[in-house]
Parts: C-alpha cells; sequence; structure tokens
C-alpha cells in the first residue's frame, strides 16, 4: 500500500494543492511497517493534475489537512482514499496514527 502526504517544511501541509512536496510511503498493511519513503516534487497544481500524478505513483490514501471537493471527487474516480482535517505533524507519525487508530482528524480547512 502506498500513502501519501502533502508537506511543506517537514511538516503537513494543510491544503495538499498548495504543499512544496508530496512524501509518499510503501507501507505494509499487515504488519503497519513503513518499508520506504521517499519525497516527490508535484507538477504545477492545477485540477485534477495532482490526484491523476498520484495515481500514477500507485497511491491508495492520502492524508491530508484540507482538500476540496472537486480534488475529493478526481481521487475518488481513481479509487483513491481521502483522509481529509488531519491536523499538522511529522508524515511518519500521522501514518503511525492512521495505522493504529489514533490519527486525529477534524474538520476539512479547505472550504472549496
Amino acid at each position: 500500500m502506498k500513502i501519501a502526504l502533502p508537506t511543506a517544511g517537514g511538516q503537513l501541509c494543510m491544503h495538499f494543492g498548495h504543499c512544496e512536496k508530496f512524501v509518499i510511503m510503501d507501507v505494509d498493511d499487515t504488519t503497519k511497517a513503513i518499508i520506504s519513503s521517499i519525497e516527490a516534487v508535484p507538477p504545477p497544481h492545477e485540477p485534477g493534475v495532482l490526484p491523476k500524478w498520484l495515481y500514477e505513483h500507485k497511491v491508495n490514501t492520502i492524508i491530508a489537512g484540507g482538500m476540496g471537493m472537486r480534488a475529493q471527487q478526481f481521487f475518488k474516480e481513481y479509487n483513491i482514499q481521502v483522509v481529509v482535517g488531519a491536523a499538522g505533524g511529522e508524515p511518519k507519525a500521522l501514518v503511525n496514527d492512521w495505522f493504529n487508530g489514533t490519527l486525529t482528524v477534524g474538520t476539512n480547512v479547505c472550504d472549496h
């Protein structure tokens, strides 16, 4: 399984479309262990570009602070699970919290 998180300054970026990089982690969903992690600079932000780009990177899940409804629909079309409303933090800790069921999620911080 591959999980992507938008980041800025090494922390979760609160809006996925405004991030500097994506951290893409290869995770063993049986053992819940992070196998590998890469940072990738995304293409310019335009409607539908980032979901397709992450799909091409074989991402199954994205964890974000905020994401517009249109972007969420694009991810749904690519069968990528979206987790929005995550509080800021370091990507590996957020993925571990998600697997442990302790990820704090609140309101989607994006309103478009």
